[in-house]
């Protein structure tokens, strides 16, 4: 009887150790989960073809992915070369929600005014698409959507508006000659009959002239901003 009881306090005065560490490892585990409980979370870095800013509603990632195809930067096994859009086939909206769209772009992207009846960039002009181009913040995607305004014939304002979408590419090419930016610039281009831009966007930095911005200035332009959506 007395060896039976000695045995056991003998197994007690073993396991104590044992429970003591396991109480004390327990505690210290419910203070660690109730600090990480309490602190706040880092926010996660943006990063390339990762982004997801505000302004990417599923309307803009449809016309982005749209273009981005027909530039051959992505889904395309063949070479790059953006082709003429057809405004219907980028987006099923009317003028205005198209154009609100990128409204939430305006202090990160600029309008770039051309000459009537010219696709020709001038100092003014490369100055605002080279600031443009440089505030890249880890975007993946450098959008340039031309227009023409509505004076002359539809086709030859196509045209116009095709040379000034380009002219833009190939200044970016000229100028900064980074590999990379094949895969980055996306064209469209869309004549006098879709998305005229209405005179708010007067507002926006533009390489005209501050004093005058009539309707016909205004849609003389090309759009640019770098655009970051998680297609």
């Amino acid at each position: 009887m007395i060896r039976t009881l000695v045995g056991a306090i003998g197994v007690v005065l073993l396991l104590l150790p044992v429970a003591l560490v396991v109480s004390w490892t327990g505690a210290a585990e419910a203070r660690l989960a109730a600090e990480e409980t309490g602190r706040k979370e880092e926010p996660e870095a943006a990063v390339a073809a990762a982004a997801n800013e505000q302004y990417c509603t599923p309307e803009l990632k449809k016309i982005l992915r749209r273009v981005l195809q027909s530039c051959g930067l992505i889904g395309s096994t063949g070479g790059r070369g953006c082709q003429p859009v057809q405004a219907k086939n980028v987006a099923t909206m009317d003028d205005a929600d198209f154009n609100a769209l990128f409204v939430p772009m305006q202090k990160r992207g600029g309008i770039v005014q051309f000459d009537k009846a010219s696709s020709d960039l001038d100092a003014a002009d490369h100055a605002l698409v080279d600031r443009v181009f440089a505030d890249r913040r880890g975007a993946s995607y450098f959008f340039v959507v031309a227009r023409a305004s509505p004076d002359g014939p539809v086709q030859v304002n196509s045209e116009l508006s095709q040379g000034r979408a380009e002219s833009v590419l190939t200044h970016l090419q000229q100028t900064f000659q980074d590999p990379e930016l094949e895969r980055q610039v996306g064209l469209l281009w869309l004549g006098e009959e879709y998305a005229q831009l209405d005179p708010s966007f007067c507002e926006w930095s533009r390489s005209g002239s501050a004093e005058t911005c009539t309707p016909e200035d205004l849609n003389r332009s090309a759009f640019v901003a770098w655009i970051d959506c998680r297609l």
